[in-house]
């Protein structure tokens, strides 16, 4: 039986004082095990461990989720058709999970992922999560500037001397995450830094194709929520760079780059409908490229630090797109 209590906690500095009064007041540290990888895939088990302002263990809590559907790779999480047989299904369970998140930040390894797949349980269960900000361990672990080989959990869990007893079991995990996250936040708090907290957007549409009944072991499909489309070529020219401190104009080639806390495509056809061009890559023809994370080495940033194309955060782009200027000579 899996020992889900706090075994073996590393030993860290006293929090400091005073406390920063920006940081939240509790979080909901949080692991699901999925049938996949993709927006169709569907979470087999789920768990939380709710923490406090300073991240000491208030609660924990576990449960299996019947899929319906094959339930992935099993050679991963262990969880086969026939133990999730007889498991509540997600609508079931939705209602105890979502008192577990209320008023928290949800905080995952990868947050991004764990934070889109309980999104999109909700949005089939025709509710949402209780979620208005996430806290991504990794995107923590690079402000702290953590001597990691590499973001796997398993090296995080290492630097504070953790020790994993299942890996790829939601409750295990969760647990490994929460010993972690403790002195990660301490060491923020004591450094006066800023945490990375991106705001979370529930989805507002799902659409399901019903399919015929089938078992288990069979091959199961979903459409999923907004089905892949060409999208319509901007009818506007590009007018040029953005100016930072300026206004975007219809036209304009915006690219994007890493995790965005609004579902990239509803962000993409936001910009699209404001008469954006959305491009897939950077040229120097790029008007603009946004990223939360400026000081990543990913191909685009690479291209746009060459190219000299400007940059800004989600946050400020969605305060831009409120107010675009009409193409020239409309």
């Amino acid at each position: 039986m899996l020992d889900d209590r706090m075994a073996a906690a590393p030993r860290f500095a006293p929090p400091p004082s005073p406390w920063p009064a920006d940081y939240p007041e509790g979080y909901a540290v949080v692991d699901v095990e999925t049938t996949g990888l993709a927006r169709d895939d569907r979470i087999v088990s789920a768990a939380v461990y709710q923490l406090d302002a300073r991240g000491a263990v208030q609660d924990h809590w576990y449960t299996l989720v019947n899929p319906q559907r094959d339930p992935g790779p099993v050679w991963i999480h262990g969880l086969t058709a026939d133990v999730l047989a007889d498991a509540p299904l997600f609508a079931d369970i939705a209602g105890e999970l979502a008192g577990r998140l209320d008023g928290r930040v949800l905080v995952a390894h990868n947050a991004v992922f764990d934070w889109q797949m309980l999104a999109r349980e909700y949005a089939r269960a025709k509710s949402a999560a209780p979620v208005r900000q996430r806290l991504c361990t990794i995107a923590l672990s690079k402000e702290l500037g953590l001597a990691l080989p590499n973001h796997k959990l398993e090296s995080l869990a290492a630097h504070y001397g953790v020790v994993q007893q299942r890996a790829h079991h939601a409750l295990d995990d969760a647990r490994v995450l929460a010993e972690t996250f403790q002195p990660s936040l301490l060491a923020a708090a004591a450094g006066g830094l800023r945490l990375p907290l991106l705001a979370c957007q529930p989805l507002a549409e799902w659409s399901d194709t019903p399919r015929a009944a089938i078992g288990y072991q069979r091959s199961y499909r979903q459409t999923g929520w907004r089905p892949s489309r060409k999208r319509p070529a901007c009818p506007y020219p590009n007018p040029g760079r953005y100016e930072p401190g300026g206004q975007l104009v219809q036209g304009m080639r915006v690219a994007f780059s890493g995790d965005t806390s609004i579902d990239r495509e509803l962000l993409e056809d936001q910009a699209t409908e404001a008469g954006l061009h959305v491009a897939t890559s950077v040229s120097r023809l790029t008007s603009l490229l946004v990223t939360n994370d400026p000081e990543s080495f990913t191909s685009k940033l690479t291209k746009a630090r060459s190219f000299s194309t400007p940059v800004i955060d989600e946050a400020a782009f969605t305060q831009l797109l409120r107010d675009v200027a009409p193409a020239p000579n409309r």
